[in-house]
């Protein structure tokens, strides 16, 4: 069973909304993996100790893969509405409602993995502050400037699964 996914989600055309595509780039060359050209060629599943995937948004049905590992991070922008620039937190899995229908998020996502696929991996958050979302593929500075600590953090991560199987 793989154990770990990094799950980027966001729009690449919009600035630093596609903050976790940077991101996920960055893992890939820390990882020695081919890095695509284009957000488009997407990074996907392949049953590696750690996978990586890049989507413009979660969707239901993404629960069944969900189910096949051990830990899975979730990255993606946030505008503002958390407190730090970079926040890791565990994701809550009771399903969060949202003004927008096409908007699925993390905890929907592990409560349908929960309960359809009897499966409960550890998930977690990693937002990174977003503050132009221009129709770009390059960063602003300021979301730029972060993507380097974003990526230690989920390095960390990454080291600390690798440490606690190895305790096992």
């Amino acid at each position: 069973m793989p154990k770990n996914l990094i799950v980027g989600y966001g729009n690449a055309d919009r600035q630093d909304d596609g903050v976790a595509w940077h991101v996920l780039c960055s893992i890939a060359e820390k990882l020695g993996l081919d890095v695509p050209d284009h957000p488009e060629d997407g990074f996907f599943p392949e049953g590696r100790e750690t996978d990586l995937w890049f989507v413009l948004q979660l969707a239901p049905e993404m629960s069944e893969d969900f189910a096949h590992y051990e830990r899975i991070c979730f990255v993606d922008a946030h505008t503002g509405n958390i407190a730090e620039e970079i926040q890791l937190q565990a994701v809550d899995e009771s399903p969060a409602s949202s003004a927008f229908t096409h908007h699925f998020t993390p905890a929907a996502c592990m409560a349908l993995t929960r309960t359809i696929f009897q499966a409960e991996p550890e998930a977690r958050l990693l937002s990174v502050r977003g503050y132009h979302f221009k129709f770009s593929r390059e960063l602003s500075p300021e979301a730029a400037a972060l993507v380097k600590q974003a990526v230690d953090i989920l390095w960390q991560w990454i080291e600390q699964a690798k440490r606690a199987a190895e305790d096992e």
